[in-house]
């Protein structure tokens, strides 16, 4: 879910090979802070094209980004996979139309291409509808110097919006980066480093990238899920080169966004629901149902304690199949 947070109301099973699952936190994130970084500004538009290009996706100060969909006639291509995925819903669910045409309970369509990337010891691109995310994993010998000595290996992550993802390029961000790519990038890396056994990684550091190829919100839901993709294949590969024992990969992990949009909950928004959403939350889950993270805001008004339910009710099987659809991924590669 890209519009995390915004300044206005409007933006908005497990596998056999997988085991022992390690213990998540949940952090329920929110602060003026966070949404100041964030930058997000978002408005009710009845013409889409005619959104201001500071009204999508902003980063830091700069808010030079307008909707995906400002672009007439552009699709992403299919990859690998490409599967649209529907769960059971409710009568009051049905009556919520959305632009795409999916239900409520519906997944956007999700397709991964293997390794576009010939030096990266792992990469994949990663769909989830228009959002596309490239994401790679390198190794280093050794680890942070306040690492050292301890038999324990290490995992850091990195996040960027590319030039030409949003529809007015996003200036590259070099000598300081925003509130909001330094946010991403830290939910990225302790998302990752939950599935992870430091001790059987060893003294070895593995660096996550997570470039955003193409943006129609979900995009840091859309990194996690396409980054332990990656991860998952770059331990297979340390240990088929005898550089690692065995694979540290223990937990699966998955990401979804979910919304209340005039009351509804929706599953995985797009940009046209985001800039809208009443609440916004994203969700990170391991294989054994375990929440690593927990991210959410009330854009208008507070949430009750039963719509933040009925929305984890709604991510749950979505992030499952989303997992299903990561294994098979796997599986064809």
């Amino acid at each position: 879910m890209q519009g995390l947070l915004r300044l206005k109301r409007g933006q908005g099973m497990q596998a056999s090979t997988i085991q022992s699952p390690m213990i998540g936190t949940a952090l329920l994130t929110g602060s003026m802070v966070w949404a100041q970084a964030c930058g997000h500004l978002g408005r009710v538009r009845q013409n889409w094209n005619q959104i201001d290009p500071a009204d999508f996706e902003s980063s830091g100060e700069s808010a030079n980004h307008n909707p995906f969909d400002t672009i007439p006639g552009v699709s992403a291509p299919t990859g690998r996979l490409n599967v649209q995925i529907c769960f059971p819903m409710s009568e009051t669910q049905r009556n919520v139309g959305r632009q795409d045409g999916r239900e409520p309970s519906d997944l956007r369509a999700f397709s991964v291409d293997w390794d576009p990337m010939g030096f990266a010891l792992s990469s994949v691109i990663v769909r989830t509808g228009r959002t596309t995310v490239l994401c790679s994993v390198c190794q280093e010998d050794g680890v942070p110097r306040w690492r050292r000595d301890q038999g324990l290996g290490w995992l850091s992550a990195e996040y960027r919006l590319l030039p030409g993802s949003t529809p007015d390029r996003q200036r590259r961000e070099l000598m300081k980066l925003s509130g909001r790519t330094q946010e991403i990038q830290r939910l990225i890396g302790r998302s990752l480093r939950a599935a992870i056994d430091m001790k059987a990684l060893g003294e070895n550091t593995l660096l996550i990238d997570c470039d955003v190829i193409q943006a129609d919100a979900g995009t840091r839901t859309a990194a996690i899920t396409g980054a332990w993709l990656a991860l998952q294949k770059a331990c297979e590969r340390l240990v088929e080169q005898g550089r690692i024992s065995a694979n540290p990969v223990v937990n699966q992990v998955a990401a979804v966004s979910v919304g209340l949009l005039d009351g509804h909950p929706l599953l995985d928004l797009d940009y046209s629901e985001d800039s809208r959403a009443d609440v916004d939350l994203n969700v990170v889950m391991n294989n054994a149902g375990d929440l690593l993270e927990l991210q959410g805001t009330a854009e208008g008004a507070p949430f009750s304690r039963q719509q933040l339910n009925s929305l984890l009710d709604l991510a749950e099987p979505g992030l499952k199949q989303l997992m299903a659809e990561q294994l098979k991924a796997l599986h064809e590669d």
